[in-house]
């Protein structure tokens, strides 16, 4: 699935709505930075790289002179780290603690059997099917310690750390603040799904469409969406995107903790409206996996509004998730 604004589309549309507008690839992903200053662009765009940048050499699981490849290395022994990694670790336990372990961060080794051991664009397109695959030790063995000396945590020997789940939207979050502190000026920050806020938005909300791609075994019950978002944060998650076979099996990166599986949940697509990005993501991935029938119930009693496809092209729609036409929503209220 794709979450795109208008400006994704047709940069073009982005400057007849008077707003700044431009793209780049980060993290593994699309980025996409509008302004309602076009004349402050330039600023708002060197605050989100320096974020992203941080984030990466913070939180990669891939780049082996980042933080947390530096944790992994460690051995079971405790690691002071920095203030980024240590709240990056913090939101990923704080959302494995509110969804009773189902957006669990030690999902990592599993990933790594079944073969997502590098860069997505790395990754080979088949190979063998892992004859086993590591159980998930849980989120609950991780320690965060914080001293006069700074904050350190533990990562028991052999448990790898995989914050997908939340430190896209985190970073989408601390980008969207960054870019409006530096500029003054209201800032749309969208990363692959995920897209957070941050400033006053343009009249009628900042255009977020919202739409399936052609991997339904039948069409979707609607149309592509068109929301406008006044503040807050909109995350997507899917079993879409991120494929890769071994053995031939169709495999992707939505890992259910509680089978070390990916998920073969009947929700395809979960797009989620939230006060924060961190908070949207994390409920987008629930949704995935507890599937239709739990998810509904879920995020009811979470307090967000949500629109679910199912596999068999069903549209869901959660709370009060807005009809097509550009249906203006304050997620942040």
């Amino acid at each position: 699935m794709d979450v795109l604004t208008r400006a994704e589309r047709d940069e073009a549309g982005a400057l007849a709505q008077g707003l700044g507008s431009c793209s780049w690839t980060a993290l593994g992903c699309g980025v996409q930075l509008l302004t309602t200053d076009p004349d402050h662009l330039g600023a708002a765009r060197a605050a989100v790289v320096h974020v992203l940048e941080q984030v990466d050499a913070a939180t990669s699981s891939f780049r082996p002179d980042s933080e947390l490849s530096a944790l992994h290395r460690a051995d079971g022994a405790a690691v002071p780290v920095s203030s980024l990694l240590a709240l990056a670790v913090d939101v990923a336990l704080d959302a494995a603690r509110r969804t009773d372990g189902l957006v669990d961060p030690t999902v990592g080794r599993a990933l790594i059997d079944l073969g997502y051991d590098r860069t997505f664009d790395e990754l080979p397109v088949d190979g063998p099917m892992p004859v086993t695959v590591a159980s998930v030790p849980g989120w609950d063995r991780v320690e965060v310690r914080t001293a006069d000396d700074g904050t350190w945590v533990r990562v028991p020997a052999g448990v790898v750390l995989d914050l997908g789940a939340t430190a896209k939207g985190l970073a989408a979050d601390l980008a969207a603040d960054a870019a409006h502190a530096a500029t003054g000026g209201g800032v749309l920050v969208g990363l692959g799904g995920d897209v957070a806020t941050a400033g006053p938005a343009p009249a009628g909300g900042w255009q977020v469409a919202v739409g399936e791609s052609s991997h339904l075994d039948r069409a979707p019950s609607g149309p592509e969406q068109v929301v406008g978002v006044l503040d807050g944060a909109l995350a997507t998650s899917c079993t879409l995107a991120r494929r890769w076979r071994r053995g031939g099996v169709p495999l992707h990166h939505l890992v259910d903790p509680r089978s070390g599986r990916p998920t073969d949940s009947d929700v395809l697509t979960a797009s989620v409206v939230a006060g924060t990005c961190v908070e949207a993501e994390t409920g987008s991935t629930v949704a995935v996996l507890l599937g239709g029938g739990g998810a509904r119930d879920w995020l009811d009693a979470a307090g967000l509004d949500a629109r679910l496809v199912l596999r068999d092209g069903r549209e869901v729609r959660v709370g009060r998730w807005p009809v097509p036409e550009a249906t203006v929503v304050g997620v942040g209220a």
